[in-house]
């Protein structure tokens, strides 16, 4: 019910409950366990899974929001006019999704061919740049062998108790990454000197 001062301007709300608690817990630590509370019609098991996975989501917005944030630094945008802001926050939107992308994919499909996120100029330059030490936990030629190549030209350490790389190191891995592919092509097109 709402406050007794304001129950006639607000209706009383049904709220459902769902209770998780995760299933096989790791060793020696306690299950996850959390509450959610929702307005929506929750009528037997299938439609709290619904709920769940669709909370579970949240996750991957707010990282998909801090990468837009912080490494795009939307916020810093200059721009005067709405039709440049909306431009500029399109290509910042495309960006954002592809670091989230190589991240998520690492970490569910890391056995994968690099083909599958990579570019072949972006495999040949990963190969010259970054040398195949400190990345011997991964198999040669998957995914997350070069997106752990990736992620060193980023900053990420690749040391054997290292968790998997995040967006940052990915984000800064790509960032560097386009702009050495810049200067390749630059390079290669002979537009240099005089």
């Amino acid at each position: 019910m709402p406050p007794i001062g304001k129950q006639n301007r607000y209706p009383a709300l049904d709220l459902t409950v769902i209770h998780v608690s995760q299933r096989g817990a790791p060793k020696g630590r306690k299950p996850i366990e959390w509450k959610l509370i929702t307005d929506l019609p929750v009528r037997g098991r299938s439609e709290a899974i619904e709920k769940i996975n669709w909370y579970a989501m949240r996750w991957k917005i707010e990282m998909f929001h801090k990468i837009l944030k912080s490494g795009c630094r939307a916020e810093d945008s200059k721009l005067r006019t709405a039709e440049r802001l909306a431009n500029l926050m399109a290509v910042f939107c495309i960006l954002s999704w592809r670091v989230l992308w190589l991240t998520m994919l690492n970490r569910t499909a890391p056995d994968a061919s690099p083909k599958m996120a990579l570019t072949d100029t972006e495999i040949a330059l990963l190969i010259e740049l970054i040398s195949d030490v400190g990345n011997r936990r991964r198999r040669p030629g998957t995914l997350a062998f070069y997106l752990t190549k990736l992620a060193r030209l980023g900053g990420y350490l690749a040391r054997a108790a290292d968790p998997p790389p995040g967006n940052v190191v990915i984000w800064r891995g790509l960032s560097r990454l386009t702009d050495i592919e810049l200067g390749a092509e630059i390079g290669a097109a002979g537009n240099l000197g005089n």
